[in-house]
């Protein structure tokens, strides 16, 4: 017995080790994806979206807390790759871990689901995950560049909002496209779906680069796409056309073209950020109502089959079958098929 254990625990410690590596190097890679597109905002350069902290709020989800050293040795590679390492950096770097950390605690005590299968799931990653939990790297980075003088003190505020809601983008964009990946589809679609699928992606592809580069602002024009795609595909379709939108809004934004042109980088941020703040919120909390809702559905439908049962052996004097363990927990990571 001695033996078997002292051979489990070097596993485990490989085994964690090489969950370390692999989040630092996915969060290096987002962290490149983020700042392909920047905007200066107040005498800073901010992203609109930053990848990492969804892919950091994610791994400490599915993988454990244990995991946090990969964020912060992913974060001090992201940092390497703009500037050279000052004092200030290890606060950074404290922030940028503690952000994540805190939302998984905070989602863990909301008994969050990364199925995302009901609406209590979309709300607690919003109102915890998203923008609860990110106003701490916000604070501490965007404090941190006062403090050593590499901000204004007057624009601490514009800075700061700009970086909180980047964090939290990332948040509500990548985390539930990464929890849709790690659950996957549990069951394909037919035929008849498949033709509905390529007709939504085909207007995605032509409605989302028509919202965002017309110079009369479309960008109204997504959320009937959204929406189609929540209603009928559920976390399947809302995420990526979500995903789609955000990414081709915010290359229309720092570009400063269509619906984002003629405007000063503090309108852009604003405009840009709401934009992508609503379209998320619409995407996440839809499917999430739309799953719930086909979840009791089916709970129902397996109630009265169950009862139905029952009659039946009653009426011919037969003692009822004894009751099967209930498939809730099963079906928790299973999405269902829309009609």
């Amino acid at each position: 017995m001695a033996g078997v254990v002292g051979t489990e625990e070097p596993r485990r410690a490989g085994v964690r080790a090489v969950q370390i590596l692999a989040v630092a190097a996915c969060y290096y890679a987002a962290a490149q994806l983020g700042l392909l597109r920047e905007l200066t905002v107040g005498g800073a350069v901010v992203t609109p979206i930053w990848p990492p902290t969804g892919v950091a709020v994610t791994a400490l989800l599915v993988l454990g807390l244990g995991c946090w050293p990969g964020v912060t040795l992913g974060a001090f590679f992201a940092v390497l790759s703009l500037t050279t390492p000052g004092p200030e950096v290890l606060g950074v770097l404290v922030g940028n871990t503690a952000a994540p950390v805190c939302a998984a605690l905070l989602l863990r005590r909301a008994r969050f689901r990364t199925d995302l299968s009901r609406l209590r799931d979309g709300l607690a990653l919003v109102f915890l995950g998203a923008l609860t939990a990110m106003l701490i790297s916000a604070t501490i980075g965007v404090g941190l560049l006062v403090l050593s003088g590499s901000l204004a003190g007057h624009s601490f505020w514009i800075v700061w909002l700009a970086w909180w809601v980047g964090d939290a983008m990332g948040v509500l964009i990548v985390t539930p496209l990464l929890l849709l990946l790690v659950h996957g589809v549990r069951r394909p679609l037919p035929l008849g779906r498949w033709k509905e699928a390529a007709a939504l992606v085909l207007a995605a592809c032509a409605v989302v680069p028509l919202s965002a580069y017309s110079s009369i602002s479309l960008l109204f024009l997504v959320y009937p796409l959204i929406i189609w795609a929540a209603l009928r595909f559920q976390l399947m379709g809302s995420v990526p056309c979500a995903l789609l939108t955000s990414v081709v809004a915010t290359v229309a934004a720092t570009d400063e073209v269509g619906a984002f042109a003629g405007l000063n980088r503090v309108e852009i941020m604003v405009k840009l950020q709401a934009f992508n703040g609503a379209m998320a919120l619409t995407a996440l909390l839809l499917s999430a109502v739309i799953i719930e809702q086909h979840n009791t559905r089916r709970s129902v439908e397996r109630a009265c089959q169950e009862l139905v049962e029952v009659l039946e052996h009653l009426t011919a004097g037969e003692a009822p079958p004894p009751r099967p363990h209930s498939g809730t927990d099963g079906d928790r990571g299973r999405q269902p098929e829309a009609p």
